[in-house]
């Protein structure tokens, strides 16, 4: 078996250590004789496998009792609307801070539900190319919230502080960083995350509710889409999806064993520091478009002289087993995804692929 280099933004690499947890008891989940794609979510297996999921993650990022941890499935782009709906009460507006793609396209859903406005953008000619500084927003303090998405896949922007809301709830799309650092979640009323970038595969999505929100929360949604009802029955008010959950549950536990975010957050440091000094050190050959404040530690994007190199980077990469490395085709160039599952020796080793590249072609 011969396993290539991932850097695929999403569905995107999954640790080799959770894999072969999986793949060990594939066919008898905890003694039940069956999958864990075959058995009940009423079982009293997939129970504590579901319980075990949600206090791995509340206990990774360090969350308290006053925050609901939810198992969902629709991904961020459900959560475009669900947050609205639950919290945007009539005559209630809120704020959104564009910083690519994502963001937008969660403001275009806010605005179908009710009242909501911009309060920063970084947009310039259709590019983002940074983080808004604090000095830039031009926030409500009578909002309902203010929405951000904490890194941005495409563009390849990451907020390295978060903004100060004034007390004002943030609510935050962190599918593609999410477990990657430690941070103060406090001011965060909601946080959502696609599981298929950083915590595990395509299915689930993971939302983090503060118990305060509830009391501002719409009675009048439909009952799927209410947060309530999914916290009244700890997201099994219908099926789950049972073997993406599973998957999230190995790669918490690989993670707490690994030293948990404290140490994730260090080799993402570490990571990080090796692609882009690289590109710094190469900036006859490589370049980035993001200023330095805003680079993404989990998303490196940058740009070839050409067109043509960068095709041919794309091809040779893949031909020494280095797959994903194409960017967005809304954005071109390279992007290199370096997820919690990407491990330092994978970046160690498509960082010396770059370096080899630009001698021989530069």
């Amino acid at each position: 078996m011969a396993r290539v280099h991932n850097y695929y933004a999403g569905p995107a690499a999954l640790r080799v250590e959770a894999l072969e947890a999986a793949k060990a008891e594939l066919l008898d989940f905890r003694g039940s004789g069956m999958s864990v794609m075959e058995i009940s979510h009423r079982s009293k297996q997939y129970d504590a496998l579901h319980n075990e999921t949600i206090a791995l993650f509340k206990e990774l990022l360090g969350l308290g009792d006053e925050f609901k941890v939810l198992l969902l499935q629709g991904g961020a782009s459900l959560q475009f609307a669900m947050v609205p709906m639950n919290l945007l009460a009539e005559g209630k507006s809120a704020d959104y801070i564009l910083t690519g793609s994502w963001s937008k396209k969660a403001l275009k859903e806010a605005k179908i539900v009710a009242a909501s406005r911009i309060a920063a953008t970084t947009e310039q000619d259709g590019v983002f190319s940074r983080i808004p500084k604090q000095d830039e927003l031009d926030l409500d303090s009578d909002a309902a919230y203010c929405h951000i998405t904490s890194n941005n896949t495409i563009s390849g922007t990451q907020w390295s502080r978060f903004p100060d809301t004034g007390g004002v709830p943030l609510v935050a799309d962190m599918s593609s960083d999410i477990l990657s650092r430690r941070f103060d979640a406090a001011p965060f009323g909601i946080i959502y995350a696609g599981a298929q970038k950083n915590l595990g595969p395509a299915g689930v999505t993971v939302v983090v509710v503060r118990e305060d929100m509830l009391e501002k929360m719409s009675q009048d949604i439909p009952t799927l889409l209410s947060y309530r009802t999914h916290i009244d029955k700890n997201s099994l008010f219908n099926t789950p999806p049972c073997f993406a959950i599973y998957m999230v549950n190995k790669g918490l536990e690989w993670l707490k064993g690994f030293g948990g975010l404290e140490a994730m957050e260090r080799e993402n440091e570490k990571k990080a520091e090796l692609i882009y000094g690289a590109i710094d050190e190469g900036r006859d050959f490589f370049k980035s478009p993001i200023e330095l404040e805003s680079r993404s530690k989990m998303n490196v994007v940058f740009r070839l002289p050409s067109e043509d190199l960068e095709q041919r980077f794309i091809e040779e990469s893949a031909d020494a087993g280095f797959v994903g490395l194409k960017g967005h085709r809304s954005v071109g160039g390279i992007r290199v995804s370096t997820y919690n599952a990407n491990t330092l020796d994978s970046i160690t080793d498509v960082v010396g692929f770059m370096k080899d590249f630009a001698k021989s072609k530069g």
